[in-house]
């Protein structure tokens, strides 16, 4: 009766780590290859008039909720199953220091994940980059860390600041997810970048 009841302890106890691991519930759901997720929380909409991509000063940046949110995301993705191949970053600075705060692994910038929002990247630049990329994917699941208006035309969903998207290359389904977080306050950005 001991060992009856610690195997259904242990299945539950599975089955309930399973639930709450999110991403790669999502990941296996589709058999992703690719997950994006939007930059933390940066206020505002864009980015000032007199934005240079080599200046984070001259752009929209987190701020003390989206550095927490950008941890506590990676917090929870580093305790998932899932384990990344590569993982890029857009070359904003938003985006830059949603991955390094993410603490995940190394990383590099890759142009194909660039805002075109207003035009401070040229859009057919943009997604001719990443439609390359995706066709010639490292084995495995990579992580992409980019901006709204990338992930909408790439997977046709919207997202908030810090939500990801699980996306299979190859049948090009989606697979939406929310990590829970430990927020002091609720950040809700809905703006269109």
């Amino acid at each position: 009766m001991k060992y009856l009841i610690s195997f259904v302890f242990l299945m539950l106890s599975t089955a309930i780590a399973f639930a709450e691991d999110r991403l790669t519930a999502a990941v296996a759901a589709i058999d992703a290859d690719v997950v994006f997720i939007r930059h933390a929380l940066a206020p505002g909409v864009g980015d000032p008039d007199h934005f240079t991509l080599e200046n984070c000063n001259t752009q929209r940046n987190l701020d003390s909720v989206g550095r927490q949110q950008a941890a506590q995301i990676g917090a929870e993705i580093r305790r998932s199953k899932t384990r990344f191949s590569e993982v890029l970053s857009s070359e904003w600075c938003r985006c830059k220091e949603t991955t390094e705060l993410l603490g995940l692994q190394q990383w590099s910038t890759f142009s194909g994940l660039n805002s075109f929002f207003q035009d401070y990247a040229e859009k057919s630049d943009v997604i001719e980059r990443l439609v390359q990329k995706l066709n010639n994917l490292n084995p495995g699941v990579t992580l992409m860390v980019t901006h709204q208006v990338v992930i909408r035309a790439a997977t046709g969903q919207s997202v908030a600041s810090g939500e990801l998207v699980a996306f299979n290359t190859r049948s090009k389904e989606t697979y939406k997810v929310q990590i829970r977080l430990m927020m002091r306050t609720t950040p809700s950005c809905t703006n269109s970048e």
